[in-house]
């Protein structure tokens, strides 16, 4: 896709990965809109970048279902959505509190699915659209101390491969990010405050785990996009890891060729009358 002048939407943007994505998205000449909680780092993000900030608290459900619409009214169609905003447990899943479960599940998957449903239409109709999903390492394979948060993060990645089936024949195009340790302020949380102090140990002894910074992976990201690449993957040295937990995609994908999809991205027929 080319970025000059096109419309590109991030959640989460305030700080970590979505900040520096903003970031590289706008030097590409891409006009940028911000959604987060903290309204004051979000609008200072958004005023550095000549952008749109909405401060918005994605665990509403109405400020989530009028989101786009109001995005849209506001900055213009939406190019590129980037479902970035997260959120990470590191407690043995015995000991994690149900309230949190509901909230990872509800801001890493959720709502990715509903700002999609909401998007989608309008770049089918207007025949041009990217999709960016941040998902993990731990989307493809299990971390003890990040049952949660795997769980989570291997929904989202399932979800938006299926998406990419569903969208074959169509215009637009879908990216998923799967970083190991990312050097922002989630990671530090993990590495000062989790249980995983034995399971980070193992994994550093093996160097299986460098952490990434930020702006690596926009730069990743956003190359992704204009090529359309259908993953970001780190560290690179995992890769049979994610290939590993590609294959059956990939498998059904090949089943599936030429199987017409068109009908999968309707709009859905109202039955209530």
């Amino acid at each position: 896709m080319q970025l000059n002048d096109a419309h590109v939407f991030i959640t989460g943007g305030s700080r970590g990965i979505g900040e520096a994505m903003a970031r590289r998205f706008a030097a590409g000449g891409a006009r940028v809109s911000l959604a987060a909680r903290s309204a004051e780092a979000l609008g200072a993000v958004a005023a550095d970048l000549d952008g749109w900030s909405f401060p918005t608290d994605l665990f509403d459900d109405t400020a989530v279902d009028g989101l786009i619409e109001r995005v849209e009214a506001e900055a213009g169609p939406i190019d590129v959505l980037v479902n970035n905003a997260g959120l990470e447990t590191s407690t043995w899943f015995h000991q994690v509190d149900p309230a949190t479960i509901r909230n990872l599940n509800r801001l890493n998957l959720e709502v990715p699915m509903l700002l999609t449903r909401q998007v989608l239409p309008g770049m089918l109709a207007r025949g041009r659209g990217h999709l960016v999903y941040t998902s993990s390492l731990a989307g493809a394979s299990s971390f003890p101390g990040l049952a949660a948060y795997c769980g989570t993060k291997a929904g989202l990645t399932n979800f938006a491969s299926t998406v990419r089936a569903e969208l074959r024949d169509h215009p637009v195009g879908v990216t998923i990010v799967a970083p190991g340790p990312v050097d922002t302020q989630m990671w530090d949380t993990i590495e000062e405050e989790s249980d995983m102090a034995p399971v980070l140990e193992r994994l550093r002894k093996l160097q299986l785990i460098p952490t990434a910074k930020p702006e690596k992976i926009a730069k990743r990201t956003v190359a992704a996009v204009e090529k359309d690449r259908r993953h970001v993957r780190s560290p690179r040295r995992l890769s049979t890891t994610f290939w590993l937990n590609e294959s059956p995609r990939r498998l059904i994908e090949g089943i599936l060729s030429g199987v017409p999809l068109g009908a999968a991205v309707t709009e859905p027929t109202d039955t209530t009358t």
